[in-house]
């Protein structure tokens, strides 16, 4: 999907929400458009002062916080860095496929699994607020090199 189809997407769901989808948002929503693996915030910051010179870490930040209540982009904990959700009409758990020769991450959705996880915590008295469950490995091309 091009970029110009996620952003119209997204300045849809934000109309709809109420929420402003403002420039400086819509550049990080960008940003992160344009690669497929984590990023980030000071490398994001960075990438925005070429465009905005005049941000800092809070504008990063903010726009990050934004795109995350939104449904728009995915937290990957492990390494502290973000990634697009290709699939943010509908908020939902994610698996991610963290690939640590290249750095790309693949985005899974598993019903299976979150039910499974979800019913093993409840045995436990523990309600899931959110999940994001991560692997980290080798992608396919990865791999093949190692051969």
């Amino acid at each position: 999907m091009s970029v110009e189809s996620l952003v119209s997407r997204a300045r849809l769901i934000c109309e709809q929400n109420g929420a402003r989808f403002t420039s400086i948002r819509e550049k990080v929503f960008r940003l992160l458009a344009a690669t497929q693996s984590g990023v980030g915030a000071y490398e994001l910051l960075e990438q925005l002062k070429l465009t905005e010179p005049a941000a800092k870490p809070a504008t990063i930040y903010r726009a990050l916080e934004f795109l995350t209540e939104q449904g728009f982009i995915h937290k990957i904990e492990s390494n502290n860095s973000f990634m697009l959700c290709h699939h943010f009409e509908h908020h939902h758990p994610a698996q991610l496929l963290i690939c640590q020769g290249c750095g790309q991450v693949e985005e899974l959705h598993s019903d299976m699994l979150f039910h499974e996880f979800a019913a093993l915590a409840a045995a436990k008295g523990f309600v899931i607020q959110q999940q994001t469950i991560e692997a980290r490995g080798l992608c396919k091309e990865c791999s093949a090199d190692g051969e």
